[in-house]
């Protein structure tokens, strides 16, 4: 269940109950692909920096080590160790991102496994059984999500059949929560919303998802290579006609300014790889803006990464250290960096929860932009 318990213009503060726990939205998942957190980063580290929900591939980790095994070893959460929420996402992503290796049909897509080549089908049903086995605390609808530089027949096209797996995945996922042996039989689904960077579309599939009463709506196909312009208004048109009262997920989006921006148009949940990627190649995160370790100007440099952190990195070691350690390729380093990304990602989602508890959203957002440097970068970006 989904409760709203402030707003902010369009902007929602909420907390959705699940079987593992309460989510206190909005809210930022920490990307987890193949049930670890890239730059050796384990579900203890997770906890310390204040994640609230792990986010897995449902894919991956169908190729490798196998969704089945996965279930005979008690299911994700036992698997790597972490008794919080999961996110699974539905390997729908994936029909985009591995286009050379896929074929899509009615029935589902047929994929090439990138691992070793070997023939997969998934299709809303198998997709579902798939997450079923690994026993997340949300499971996400199996869709296809085109390209945002798509013809507009081809979208309307691509949008009718995600529709129409959706209803499939409804039905199957009930199915399977009815089962004896289902791990969590109160698994969770959430419809993505497609339609590329066509408004109109976009809004006719929101109006028709939201009649299934899911547990929770996403806006996919975004940051797909649009402009933040056209993501923001996207946002603006489809957020009105997904039902308010349950939790609206942004996927794959994205930057600090991107989340803020999106808060503010109704969206409380979030995951992207930006932290993580980023930090493994020494670029980090601060109320300053973002600086790169790997710059000269930090390697006589004896301060933390941001002064005041509080995450593991922060409290112990310097910039001149995490920067020789990035240069020598040792691990710590890009394990250091992405603890404090992750934790300052963490961190900013628990300010805006306090910001909306407060009154002071709209304040807080401009002051973050303006720290961040963030409102002059926009607005080169879009001259």
């Amino acid at each position: 269940m989904y409760e709203i318990l402030t707003e902010s213009g369009h902007a929602k503060r909420g907390v959705l109950h699940t079987v593992h726990g309460d989510i206190q939205t909005p809210v930022f998942m920490n990307v987890g692909t193949a049930a670890a957190i890239k730059g050796a980063v384990s579900t203890e580290d997770l906890k310390q920096i204040k994640t609230q929900v792990e986010l897995s591939n449902t894919y991956h980790l169908h190729v490798r080590p196998g969704d089945r095994l996965i279930k005979e070893l008690g299911g994700l959460h036992k698997f790597m160790v972490w008794d919080k929420p999961i996110l699974t996402d539905s390997g729908g992503f994936q029909v985009f991102s591995l286009a050379g290796l896929r074929k899509i049909k009615e029935e589902g897509v047929y994929f090439h496994s990138h691992v070793d080549g070997a023939k997969i089908f998934m299709g809303p049903e198998e997709s579902m059984q798939i997450q079923s086995n690994l026993a997340s605390t949300i499971a996400m609808a199996f869709d296809e999500c085109p390209s945002s530089v798509a013809e507009r027949a081809y979208v309307e096209d691509s949008v009718d059949r995600t529709f129409r797996w959706l209803k499939r995945c409804k039905a199957e996922l009930t199915r399977l929560n009815g089962l004896p042996d289902t791990i969590n039989k109160k698994q969770m689904l959430f419809g993505i919303n497609q339609g590329a960077i066509f408004a109109d579309i976009r809004v006719e599939h929101a109006k028709r998802i939201a009649e299934l009463e899911l547990d929770g709506y996403a806006i996919g196909g975004l940051a797909v290579g649009e402009s933040h312009e056209e993501m923001y208004h996207i946002i603006e048109e489809t957020v009105p006609y997904l039902p308010k009262n349950k939790p609206t997920y942004l996927m794959g989006v994205g930057t600090p300014a991107n989340i803020l921006e999106a808060v503010e148009r109704g969206v409380d949940f979030f995951d992207c790889v930006y932290p993580t990627r980023n930090g493994r190649h020494g670029h980090l995160y601060t109320n300053q803006g973002k600086i790169n370790l790997f710059n000269q100007k930090y390697e006589k440099d004896m301060r933390p990464i941001e002064e005041g952190c509080a995450c593991p990195a922060c409290r112990r070691y310097s910039r001149a250290y995490i920067r020789h350690l990035l240069k020598a390729k040792e691990m710590l380093g890009m394990r250091l960096c992405v603890l404090h990304n992750l934790y300052f990602y963490n961190t900013m989602m628990e300010e805006i929860r306090d910001a909306l508890d407060h009154g002071v959203f709209a304040e807080y957002k401009k002051d973050k932009l303006f720290r961040m440097g963030q409102i002059e970068r926009e607005k080169q970006e879009n001259l």
